[in-house]
């Protein structure tokens, strides 16, 4: 029996049949995927950090500004507004 099975694999091939699929071909493709999400979201969440710090710094200095008496309220007011636009 074990020399009829080892026979026809030699013959078909290991692999051989209708159902073939090369799983071995799945998991890169799973770890390319994997690794491309985290780098997509990574860089997404890092860009969106930067733009909120800056955001806030800007915002933090005016405040500054308008707590010293160097900007009147309508002046504060107009620059916070700008500052907050979304500039897309």
């Amino acid at each position: 029996m074990f020399t009829s099975m080892v026979t026809a694999v030699a013959a078909h091939g290991a692999w051989a049949g209708p159902g073939f699929f090369p799983l071995f071909l799945i998991f890169p493709f799973i770890w390319i995927l994997l690794i491309g999400f985290f780098i997509f979201f990574g860089r997404r969440m890092w860009w969106r950090n930067r733009q909120t710090t800056s955001r806030q710094g800007a915002e933090s200095v005016l405040r500054e500004r308008y707590a010293r008496g160097e900007v009147d309220e309508t002046e504060y007011r107009a620059r916070l507004e700008v500052l907050r636009a979304d500039h897309r």
